[in-house]
């Protein structure tokens, strides 16, 4: 599987589960694009490649008007971490995103196209906020 981090989670924070990581390919927006890349237009071009799952470190994308509409239309599953994780340091970043890893990587196998899920500190599973059959 391929997982695109966005420019919320620190590109040293790939860096290090990719170490640890050896199954997937994990790739971060700074290798692909510009840092200051629109989501829209990051969202759309991932899928229109069609095979990445999205980890965000920025929840607005499933809330924002036009970056929900890219995300919507570009059908890719993505995994949000909640509001809080932005105001915590890097290393409880880091430990979070490792305990959720696991979760990630079984919940994408067989998640339905374009599913979105929470990632809330100290809560056991992702909380699926958009599953794709309720898409109007």
């Amino acid at each position: 599987m391929k997982f695109f981090f966005d420019n919320c989670v620190s590109p040293n924070l790939v860096d290090a589960l990719r170490c640890l990581e050896s199954r997937h390919e994990l790739t971060h927006l700074r290798e692909r694009f510009p840092p200051d890349t629109a989501d829209p237009k990051w969202i759309r071009e991932l899928g229109s490649e069609g095979d990445w799952i999205i980890i965000s470190g920025d929840p607005r994308i499933s809330r924002g008007q036009a970056e929900r509409a890219a995300w919507t239309e570009s059908r890719l599953t993505a995994f949000f971490c909640g509001d809080a994780c932005a105001s915590k340091r890097l290393m409880v970043q880091a430990s979070e995103l490792l305990r959720w890893w696991d979760d990630i990587v079984e919940r994408s196998k067989n998640a339905e196209q374009g599913s979105g899920y929470l990632l809330e500190f100290k809560t056991k599973q992702p909380k699926q906020i958009y599953p794709m059959n309720n898409r109007q």
